[in-house]
């Protein structure tokens, strides 16, 4: 093949990509973190939130789907590990009449299953795969194939799908990726006395269409 139609090839590809209209986004219920992405997590899509135990993830997810149901979205959690706290989904402002809660008993495949069928099966606003208690080994005995089959699944739908884990596992079959890391405890009351826990600060470092960026929140306390 000449070097005339290879690149005749290249640049009609290159136009495609570039032409492609941009997802709907869904808000984060966050400000800093929809400045930083765009205005939201996109529609359509695979977004990876992950980060150690008490990053910020949990409660992230939970300001997600607080507007998702405010905006009277179905939302669906898949839970592998069986983790998801739904009194402090709650108290964080989520409509649970709005989440189908999926327990998955620590089977990390069926919760893989069990996120293809919803998304197939259409009808939800947000779909949260959560890995986060899942070991790490454990969740990265899953394919890179079954997550592009995701992600291919929720191609030309209004739904965000989320996975939520310790470590990234979707790698490139994520459009958004979001790591979070614990910054620093805000705390009430003289040093030295008993002080309460107000809230934790957290930085939540995104790559969104070859850019990354860093914007930091305040996760308060329950």
């Amino acid at each position: 093949m000449s070097e005339a139609v290879l690149k005749q090839q290249f640049e009609s590809v290159l136009g495609d990509w570039q032409t492609r209209p941009t997802p709907e986004t869904a808000s984060t219920g966050i400000v800093e973190v929809d400045a930083a992405i765009d205005g939201g997590l996109p529609r359509g899509c695979l977004t990876e939130i992950y980060g150690p135990p008490s990053s910020g993830r949990a409660s992230l997810l939970a300001s997600i789907l607080a507007q998702a149901t405010a905006r009277q979205e179905i939302c669906a959690v898949v839970d592998a590990e069986d983790s998801f706290d739904p009194v402090s989904a709650a108290a964080a402002g989520v409509a649970l009449d709005c989440v189908l809660w999926v327990r998955c008993n620590h089977n990390a495949e069926h919760a893989l299953k069990a996120a293809d069928l919803l998304i197939q099966g259409g009808g939800f606003g947000v779909v949260a795969l959560d890995l986060g208690d899942t070991p790490p080994e454990t969740a990265r005995r899953i394919s890179l194939t079954s997550w592009f089959r995701l992600r291919r699944a929720v191609e030309h739908t209004p739904t965000v799908l989320i996975s939520i884990a310790r470590r990234s596992n979707a790698r490139t079959c994520a459009s958004l990726t979001l790591e979070c890391a614990r910054e620093r405890e805000q705390w009430s009351g003289a040093r030295f006395t008993s002080r309460l826990l107000r809230g934790i600060r957290v930085r939540a470092t995104a790559t969104h269409r070859r850019k990354a960026c860093s914007p930091a929140f305040t996760v308060k306390a329950i």
